[in-house]
């Protein structure tokens, strides 16, 4: 097991900084090569429950269930001009806060914890969309780099509000 040392803090830290300007430069393809052939990249919806029964997550009904497949198809889609959800693109800006790091449960695998607060606007419209989040991440290092491994989006809305879901977080 990686032990979570300063040095794996701060170069964790440092994916995490690199991944969220990746994705308010809107260089998905860039942001996509940081991710495991095998990613999971999940945001359940929100269910509001009493507190004994259970987290207050979907575990059936999801916003996102990707793949590595579904993330290409997607980044795809993104290079082209039929990618009307995002014409004129979003401006975001993410801000990545609280970071916590441990041990994965596999070799060469941390567990990292944060929180995400995601503005994002479009266009000359002056409504905006800010999305608050935590994100359970694993990450693995491959090759002496970080990889995504998996990525859980929790976020803090039982109702979303935005009219699409076309960002990565």
């Amino acid at each position: 097991m990686l032990e979570t040392s300063v040095e794996t803090y701060w170069e964790v830290y440092s994916f995490l900084m690199h991944e969220a300007e990746l994705l308010d430069e809107r260089r998905e393809r860039e942001w996509l090569d940081l991710c495991a052939d095998e990613v999971e990249y999940l945001m359940p919806v929100r269910v509001n429950r009493e507190r004994g029964e259970g987290e207050g997550f979907s575990e059936e009904a999801f916003f996102f269930q990707e793949t590595r497949g579904s993330l290409e198809l997607r980044v795809r889609r993104l290079e082209t001009e039929y990618a009307w959800a995002e014409d004129p693109p979003s401006r975001t800006r993410h801000f990545v806060t609280n970071i916590r790091v441990a041990e994965g449960e596999e070799e060469d695998q941390v567990a990292v914890r944060s929180n995400l607060l995601l503005y994002r606007s479009r266009g000359s419209d002056p409504h905006y969309d800010l999305l608050s989040a935590e994100r359970k991440d694993v990450l693995r290092k491959e090759d002496d780099q970080w990889k995504l491994r998996k990525r859980v989006i929790l976020l803090d809305h039982s109702v979303l509000m935005t009219h699409n879901l076309s960002v990565f977080l």
